[in-house]
C-alpha cells in the first residue's frame, strides 16, 4: 500500500513538472506553424490514401503543389465546386501561404460568382443571383480563415477590404479591414487612403472621415492625391469648415487611389 502511494506521487510529481514544459513547447510549435494543419479524416477523404500518408510524412508542401495545379485544371474546365474543394484542401494542408489563401478567395469571389450570375443554363435570375452571393461567401470565408492563421498579413486584409467594398458594398466593413491592413507590417501606402475615402461614405461618420483624410493631406505632398483633395472639399461643405481653415488645393481633376 505503502509503494502505492509513493508510486502515486511520483507520478504527479513528475507530469506536475513536466506540464509548464510541455504548454511551453506547444506554444513554441503554434508559433512556427507546426501545428496548424488539421490532419483529420475529413482531409483523409479529400486527398486519398497515399496522399494522407504524405501529408502525415511531412511532404504537405509537395501535396499541396500538386492539389493546385490540379485546381488550376479544374478552373480551365469550369468545375467550380470541384475547384473550390481542392481550395479547400490546399489551404489546410499549407496554411501559412498567403498566396493560395489569396487566390482561393479570388476564384471563387470573382471568377466563379460571375460564371454564376452569367450560367445561361440556369433561367432564374433570382437562383442565378443566390449562387453568385454564396461564391461571394465562399471567397470571404477563405479569407477570413486565412487571416485566422496569418493575422498580420496586410494583403490579406487588404484584399478582403476589396471585397467588401466592391462586392458586398459594405463601406463600414471595408473601411475596418483596409484600417487593419494599414496597422501591419508591409502595408503599401495607399491603403490608409483607402480606409478614409470608404469612411468618407458612412453616414453619420463625416467628421471622423475629415479628421482622418486631414492628417493624411497633412503629411505632406506625397498623400495630396487627388482622390483626397475632392473627398477633403466635400467633407468641409458638409460639415462646414470655416474658410481659414480649408485646404488651399484646388478640386482634383480626376480621382485616383
Amino acid at each position: 500500500m505503502k509503494r502505492a502511494a509513493i508510486g502515486i506521487a511520483v507520478l504527479l510529481f513528475f507530469g506536475a513538472a513536466r506540464l509548464p514544459f510541455e504548454i511551453h513547447l506547444s506554444r513554441l510549435q503554434q508559433a512556427a506553424g507546426f501545428r496548424t494543419t488539421n490532419l483529420n479524416l475529413s482531409l483523409r477523404e479529400q486527398v486519398g490514401q497515399m496522399g494522407f500518408v504524405a501529408a502525415l510524412s511531412g511532404f504537405r508542401s509537395l501535396v499541396a503543389a500538386v492539389l493546385w495545379i490540379e485546381a488550376h485544371s479544374a478552373w480551365q474546365k469550369v468545375e467550380w465546386g470541384r475547384m473550390a474543394g481542392l481550395f479547400q484542401t490546399v489551404t489546410t494542408l499549407q496554411p501559412k501561404s498567403i498566396l493560395y489563401w489569396d487566390i482561393s478567395a479570388w476564384h471563387m469571389a470573382w471568377n466563379a460568382s460571375i460564371a454564376a450570375l452569367e450560367d445561361k443554363s440556369q433561367p432564374s435570375k433570382v437562383l442565378r443571383e443566390r449562387a453568385e452571393r454564396q461564391y461571394w461567401d465562399r471567397g470571404k470565408k477563405f479569407y477570413e480563415d486565412g487571416l485566422r492563421s496569418n493575422p498580420d498579413s496586410a494583403d490579406l486584409w487588404e484584399k478582403l477590404a476589396i471585397l467588401e467594398r466592391d462586392k458586398y458594398e459594405d463601406h463600414a466593413a471595408a473601411a475596418e479591414a483596409f484600417a487593419t491592413a494599414a496597422s501591419k507590417p508591409g502595408a503599401r501606402a495607399y491603403v490608409r487612403r483607402m480606409g478614409a475615402y470608404e469612411l468618407a461614405q458612412i453616414p453619420g461618420e463625416e467628421r471622423k472621415a475629415y479628421d482622418e483624410l486631414r492628417a493624411i493631406y497633412d503629411e505632406g505632398p506625397a498623400q495630396r492625391v487627388p482622390r483626397v483633395i475632392s473627398d477633403l472639399k466635400k467633407l468641409e461643405e458638409k460639415l462646414g469648415i470655416p474658410a481659414d481653415q480649408r485646404i488651399k488645393d484646388t478640386a482634383a481633376r480626376q480621382p485616383a487611389p
